[in-house]
């Protein structure tokens, strides 16, 4: 698969997050990083860099990473600026563990649906899919206390997602792409529990897994790889 059959790959994971995702400005990057992969220049939606000479047609299995994740810079000093309900490091593991485990959950029943196998050790045909959520900004988190006590806020805050592609036998990066998902804002205050800012981070994360799904489809039976 050439350039750009891999980029169509990566443009429709991006795209579909297109009403919910701010545009990123593309300034002054360099069309090949130090990784040797190329920029490409088709979305105004993430920065994208991707190996020209990749063949994703040839992957029928899924190595799905654990997600791994980290909040927003002083995002705990914030929070607990100027409120007597403080955010523990126990709370931010908590949610930093729901957030991994959502992630997991949307993607392997996405993927599972279209009828790709999850694995878990190296093969020909088989994909390593490197997840990391960073700048995680959960707006008002569900903290669990003795007393009874209520979080709300309009929106549910925003994520920054870096997904990384490899093979799972020669550990070449395939491709790289950044994207930010930002929760849209209601207009009125509404009550956050731990449930509903699950319910949130998975409505958020499906068009990420409905997407790649999609891609990995087309570049399937494009190469005539498919069932």
């Amino acid at each position: 698969m050439r350039l750009f059959k891999l980029s169509q790959l990566i443009l429709v994971v991006l795209a579909s997050v297109l009403l919910v995702s701010p545009v990123w400005a593309k300034k002054d990057l360099p069309k090949v990083n130090d990784e040797g992969m190329e920029l490409v220049q088709n979305s105004d939606l993430a920065t994208v860099y991707a190996d020209p000479g990749a063949d994703l047609g040839i992957y029928q299995r899924i190595w799905l990473e654990d997600a791994t994740v980290a909040f927003k810079k002083n995002w705990q000093r914030n929070q607990n600026r100027g409120h007597s309900l403080k955010v523990r490091d126990s709370d931010m593991q908590k949610i930093m563990d729901d957030v991994a485990a959502v992630f997991r959950e949307v993607f392997t029943a996405e993927l599972v649906d279209g009828g790709y196998q999850m694995a878990a050790e190296p093969g020909p045909d088989v994909l390593i899919v490197r997840p990391a959520i960073v700048d995680l900004n959960v707006n008002a988190p569900d903290i669990q206390t003795a007393s009874r006590t209520q979080s709300y806020s309009e929106s549910a805050g925003e994520m920054t997602l870096n997904l990384e592609l490899f093979d799972s036998l020669t550990g070449d990066k395939i491709a790289k792409a950044t994207d930010r998902k930002r929760d849209y804002d209601r207009g009125y205050m509404q009550w956050r529990t731990r449930v509903s800012n699950r319910a949130d981070a998975k409505r958020m994360m499906t068009p990420w897994a409905k997407a790649l799904r999609s891609a990995l489809d087309e570049a399937k039976s494009s190469t005539g790889n498919s069932d």
